[in-house]
């Protein structure tokens, strides 16, 4: 899988955007999490947070939150 390649921000058209590696605090379902050490880009003019998908998984893994699968349909 490729990483983001990202230089212009797309919520402000900002051309400084900077990749970070920073701890990712939220609230899912009620529940307080902490995913340490995530690395996504960041806008420092608006605050614009882009993630990729593994850095997704890695905020999901900390979450604490399983997302509900839906079972395989049988063929009769």
């Amino acid at each position: 899988m490729t990483r983001l390649k990202l230089t212009i921000c797309p919520n402000c058209g900002n051309k400084n955007l900077k990749k970070v590696r920073k701890a990712v605090t939220g609230t899912r379902q009620g529940k307080r999490y902490s995913s340490p050490a995530v690395e996504f880009y960041e806008c420092p003019d608006c605050g614009e947070r882009i993630y990729d998908a593994a850095a997704i998984r890695q905020i999901e893994q900390h979450s604490h939150v399983r997302t509900k699968q839906t079972p395989a349909r049988r063929i009769a």
